[in-house]
């Protein structure tokens, strides 16, 4: 006997009807009667063949180890269950591509860093934070015998700073202010760098790695320093403009 004629044989001997097995395994009736006829056709695959083979046999009673072999043997060797064997279309496994590098991204990164570098060469200048501005109406003295100690204390404190190193490629300017001043930085060709007001009692530094002219307010109450030289000429009182040069090349 084949499996569709072992299946009918236990189906009439419980005493089930086509629709009945249909209920209880959710087959359709021309599936199963096509299956009672050893046509496979339309389960659908060998894999689908063998979940009816199993679910009829259950309902009417039968072992389906014996048909499940007897299938397998008639058929095929049994083999792994694949996606072909699986129900309905294989849905395609999605693989997240491979994100390429944002090379517009980078190429940004490195124009801004080109830019960021030629500023630098052009106006490396340092500058400080600018001190706080005088009031209103009280503009800029003299020192009188009321400042007397707070320019000796601004004097002790320039000697004790060693002058900065002379470099052939660096501006190096240090200032100490003993009096209220003003300090304004910009190239030989005029383009503005910096303006700061310096309150008196006060030192600062500043690193150019290129000639730069310094425009000075109240020189007579200050200490300039650039490249370890004293450009001031003795006495001077009135705003000077210094073009400092590369190599300590000082001119007024």
């Amino acid at each position: 006997m084949s499996i569709g004629d072992d299946l009918a044989a236990a189906r009439r001997r419980a005493g089930l009807t086509l629709t009945q097995v249909s209920k209880r395994t959710c087959i359709r009736e021309t599936i199963i009667g096509a299956i009672e006829q050893d046509d496979y056709r339309l389960c659908g695959g060998d894999f689908y063949t063998r979940g009816h083979i199993r679910a009829i046999a259950h309902a009417v009673g039968a072992d389906p180890g014996p048909l499940i072999a007897e299938y397998d043997a008639a058929h095929r060797p049994p083999h792994p269950v694949t996606a072909a064997d699986l129900p309905g279309p294989g849905k395609p496994i999605r693989i997240r591509a491979r994100h390429r590098p944002n090379w517009r991204a980078g190429l940004g990164i490195a124009l801004v860093a080109v830019a960021g570098l030629v500023a630098y060469h052009l106006f490396p200048a340092a500058h400080p934070a600018p001190a706080p501005r005088p009031a209103a109406g009280t503009g800029l003295h003299r020192a009188g015998p009321h400042r007397a100690r707070r320019a000796g204390a601004a004097a002790a404190a320039a000697a004790a700073l060693p002058a900065p190193a002379r470099y052939a490629h660096l501006v190096a300017i240090h200032l100490t202010a003993i009096e209220d001043c003003w300090v304004e930085f910009t190239t030989p060709a005029g383009a503005y760098l910096s303006q700061s007001i310096i309150a008196g009692g006060t030192s600062h530094q500043w690193a150019f790695r290129h000639p730069v002219d310094l425009r000075l307010g109240n020189p007579g109450g200050i200490r300039l320093t650039v490249d370890g030289t004293h450009p001031l000429p003795p006495g001077t009182v009135e705003p000077i403009t210094l073009r400092l040069g590369l190599g300590a090349k000082i001119s007024r």
